[in-house]
Order: C-alpha cells, then structure tokens, then sequence
C-alpha cells in the first residue's frame, strides 16, 4: 500500500480522497510503485482501491486519458530506491575520501525507474526474470544501460560478481519489444578494449534503432584506490588509439545504418591532445549527459547567440574550470565581445588527485585553496556541474555561499546551455 500525502487539482478533491489514504490497487491490480501506479492511470475509467483507516473504499474514475489523478505519495518513487548489486573494479563510489563528502555520494544506486524518470545508466543486474517482465509489459523505454562489454565474461569480472552477468539476452528482448535504449561503455584499459570493443560496438549496433547510440567514457581514477583492482589509466596514446578505432567504426556505421552510433567521450580528445570535432559530428547530441558533444553544443550555440545578442563583458571577472576545459573556454570566451576581460583559471583537483581533469568533479576547498591569492575580479563564474542539481553545495559539503565568505566575492553558477552560458557571463554585478 501507499499512503497518500497529498492531494491536487479538481479530479482528486472531487473523489474526495483525502491525505492519510493509502492505495490499494487499481482496477484491482496491485500498484508495485510510480511506473505501474502511471500506466494504470493512462486510462480514461478505472477504479481506486484505497483504505481510509480500517475501511476499503472504491472510488470509480472518469476523466481525459492524460488527466493526472493528483495524488501525492510519501515519496516520488512509490517506494525505495533499489541499491547496486554489483562490485565494479572501476566504481567511483569506491574512489570517495573517508570523510569530507555529502553522504549521498556514498549510495550505490542502481534503479532501473530512475533510469526511465531521470536518465541513469544502469547495469539490470538486480533485476530478477519477473521484473523484467513487468519492464517488457509496461513498455518501458528508454533505458539507459551500462553495457561496458558484450562479452559475459569480462562484463562479470568488470562488475565484480560471481555470477555471470550477460547482457545480450536482455537487449535483444528489448529490442524485439521496440523499447530503446542507450548504452554506455566505461573504457578501462586492459579489460575491455581493442577486440573486446569491437564486439560490443558490432552487437550494440547491430540492434539499431532500439539501441539508439554508444558512448565510451575513460575511466576516472582518484588517488584513493588502496586496496582496489590495479587499474590502467587511459593516457595520451591509449587515448589517440581509442579515437582512431572509434573513427573507423562511425565511418563504416554512418554508411550502413546514417548514424555514426558510437561516440567518444569529449575528455578523450583531450586526453590525446586532439582538437574537438565539430558539431555535425555529434549528430543530434544522443549522448550529451555522458559528456559527448559538451563543449561543441555550448560552442555553437554561444557562437549563434552572438549573431542575434548583442552582449558584451562589461567588467573585469574570472571563470574557473577544470584543467581539461581550459583550453576550450578560453577560445570560446576569445569569440565574446569584451573577453579579455576574463581570466580564465585551471583548477588543479587535489581533492580527488590531479588525474581527475573534468570540472564536474572539483570542489569547494580547491577553489577556496587555490583562488584565495589570486586576483578575480568583481565575480567569479564557475559551471553549475560543480554544484549538487538541487541545491548550492559541492562535492566535498562545502557551500556556495562558503566559497564567497572565503574569497570574498560573488560566485555566480554558469549553465551549460550556450545561450544561458553568454547571458550569465555578461550580466552586471553589482555588489
């Protein structure tokens, strides 16, 4: 049962359902959580089963088909959020300091529904033979799946179990079903490279269009990894490898299915030292919350709001960025009117260990530690992936407004949208 918290709109006040009702089912069908509590409610009749104290009531429903019910649950996924299973040799939870972390960052999530609702890759390892079903039945879709290696047994040993873990079986269903997913593939030299690759890229593809692309991401590797697998880092010539096997498979896929289906990470091209492609290349950016196409989506988009905007930096400022962005932020800041105003900073990350590059992963210390000395300014700009999505805290709990008292300055979070990007970067600061 789910208790209801809350109530919204005509349609629920109407009912009369009343906050401390606990649902039941609906047509008489058990309500596992948010995903079935949604596809039963689809309908334009049903009936609610729910339980007002010690009483059951049904209540007969007539409304649009898209009409939400207006119910609110104690929380939004009907129940709670399902753990990782697996022990990955290559898992960043495990690369966490001891201390000076948000405690959420230690939580192994591995939820099929928050990949639905919120686009997590994960891994159905902990989804048994009748979940999966349920996935089949509800016609969930997309997915976003951790692949790493179609060959079962290194996707086992890269996930750490002791059971087998094939995936193939499984997409193939979801492909037949016509569900799509996206896929991803965390690159650790070594285990799942060179031919390895070739065959996750070849039976990956083979499933297009259900398998809609493929990114392959570096593995990041922090200086706490005492007692972990002895892993590989991906240098500069691993790197201009991985890019020159991934080319050849986009020119051979854009002719046979006129997509390019798999995409290297954006960090890759700076790991080799190469230029970034343009943006025709990322097609229609398939695979962007992994860090594909990033930088040459912010580019353009700055680039055609300069032709309708008219936006100048009106003062003296800094950005602060990852080392690997640097270079690129520079030449993009160099395209806006007044740039030369801004300075653009490199922070080293200490925190995690100066392998880290991206900017995601910097905190609120290292910019306290490493800007403190420095002339910034009137403002301090930084990329709002820095900062948790809902609120202004960093990866190490320091604050927003900590790094401001520390720095004395205003810290102004930049989106990573071109066009929000330029307005953010030449707004008036005043105080």
């Amino acid at each position: 049962m789910h208790r209801i918290v809350g109530v919204k709109g005509r349609l629920a006040r109407r009912l009369g359902v009343e906050p401390g009702d606990e649902l039941i089912s609906i047509d008489g069908q058990d309500v596992v959580d948010v995903i079935d509590y949604e596809a039963l409610c689809s309908q334009s009749r049903l009936t609610l089963g729910l339980r007002r104290k010690d009483q059951d009531l049904e209540l007969a429903v007539v409304k649009d088909e898209d009409e939400p019910l207006g119910l609110i649950f104690e929380d939004n996924l009907m129940g709670e959020v399902r753990r990782c299973q697996n022990h990955c040799v290559f898992c960043f939870v495990d690369q966490h300091p001891r201390s000076k972390i948000r405690d959420t960052l230690r939580v192994k999530d591995d939820d099929w529904r928050l990949s639905l609702i919120m686009g997590n890759y994960v891994t159905l390892t902990n989804v048994n033979n009748l979940e999966f079903e349920r996935i089949l039945r509800r016609k969930v879709s997309p997915l976003y799946i951790s692949v790493h290696a179609t060959d079962p047994e290194v996707r086992t040993f890269m996930l750490g179990r002791k059971k087998e873990a094939p995936i193939l079986p499984r997409l193939n269903r979801l492909a037949k079903a016509n569900l799509h997913f996206y896929a991803q593939v965390v690159l650790c030299p070594g285990l799942n490279d060179g031919k390895v690759l070739d065959q996750t890229i070849e039976e990956l593809s083979g499933l297009h269009p259900a398998s809609v692309s493929m990114a392959v991401v570096p593995v990041g590797m922090t200086r706490f990894r005492e007692g972990l697998y002895p892993l590989q880092a991906v240098d500069e010539a691993k790197a201009s490898e991985l890019l020159d096997q991934i080319g050849v498979w986009q020119e051979r896929l854009l002719k046979r299915l006129g997509t390019r289906f798999v995409f290297p990470a954006d960090e890759l091209y700076w790991k080799a030292g190469r230029t970034l492609p343009p943006p025709e290349a990322y097609e229609d950016y398939p695979q962007l919350e992994n860090g594909v196409g990033l930088v040459a989506k912010m580019r353009s988009e700055v680039l055609e709001a300069l032709k309708t905007e008219s936006r100048t930096v009106p003062g003296r400022r800094t950005i602060a960025t990852g080392v690997a962005a640097e270079g690129w932020i520079r030449e993009l800041i160099s395209a806006i009117p007044g740039g030369e105003r801004i300075k653009v900073k490199s922070i080293q990350n200490r925190y995690y260990g100066e392998s880290i590059t991206v900017t995601g992963l910097l905190t609120g210390g290292d910019l306290i530690e490493q800007l403190k000395d420095e002339d910034l300014g009137e403002a301090l700009f930084i990329s709002d992936s820095m900062l948790r999505s809902d609120e202004d805290i960093f990866l190490d709990d320091v604050t927003l407004e900590d790094v401001e008292n520390a720095l004395q300055i205003p810290v102004f979070p930049v989106p990573q949208l071109g066009e929000d990007f330029l307005r953010v970067i030449t707004r008036e600061v005043n105080g």
